[in-house]
């Protein structure tokens, strides 16, 4: 990913959007499929990712192959087969079973500002990942994870914080994720700073 980004998104080959909103210095990576996402400012998706119902917060890290929102099967059906739902595709009928993909749709995903996902993790339906959160490669995530927590295994559990209990309630109120891009560039040198001297610094000022 050595293409410089701007304001309108960098979409690499071979990728399929479907319903898909992109903000501002986004970047999407190689053969990825985006369905029924926002990858909001800022974020980007590394090689070989696939999101569904989901939305991406601000500064968003996903490394490659990363499956956001896998969706399921019929578990209460005769068959898990997609014949059932699917209809069309097989000629089995002349419209498909649109109540079954309105449910899948309706369990989104959402994952928050400057979170980081490594490399093959899975995030299941209709989980939320805190703020600054890391995921650790390979993972598969099926609870929600708070702000600032680094999960890993599968299933996905917490193993520490990334910052204290006051460093965290600070960041989520200075909320530099919604600073502007002059802002940040002007700042720049800040984010350099150990965590309780930017906190500290930008929670005074109240900005």
């Amino acid at each position: 990913m050595s293409n410089r980004v701007g304001r309108e998104p960098c979409i690499h080959e071979n990728c399929q959007l479907h319903n898909a909103v992109l903000g501002e210095y986004t970047e999407v990576g190689l053969y990825n499929v985006l369905e029924n996402t926002k990858l909001n400012d800022f974020s980007y998706t590394g090689r070989f990712c696939t999101l569904q119902n989901v939305e991406v917060g601000k500064f968003s890290n996903i490394a490659d192959m990363v499956r956001i929102g896998p969706t399921d099967h019929p578990l209460d059906r005769p068959t898990l087969h997609h014949f059932t739902y699917r209809r069309m595709k097989y000629g089995l009928a002349t419209t498909d079973d649109e109540l079954f993909f309105q449910r899948r749709a309706e369990h989104k995903v959402y994952i928050g500002h400057d979170t980081w996902l490594g490399h093959g993790a899975i995030i299941m339906p209709s989980v939320r990942i805190g703020n600054g959160a890391v995921v650790g490669s390979g993972a598969v995530v099926t609870k929600d994870v708070l702000p600032y927590t680094i999960v890993v295994g599968v299933p996905a559990k917490p193993i520490k914080q990334r910052f204290s209990e006051v460093a965290v309630r600070k960041l989520m109120e200075i909320k530099w994720w919604d600073w502007s891009y002059e802002i940040i560039k002007a700042r720049l040198n800040d984010f350099y700073l150990p965590i309780d001297e930017f906190t500290d610094k930008y929670y005074k000022a109240g900005d």
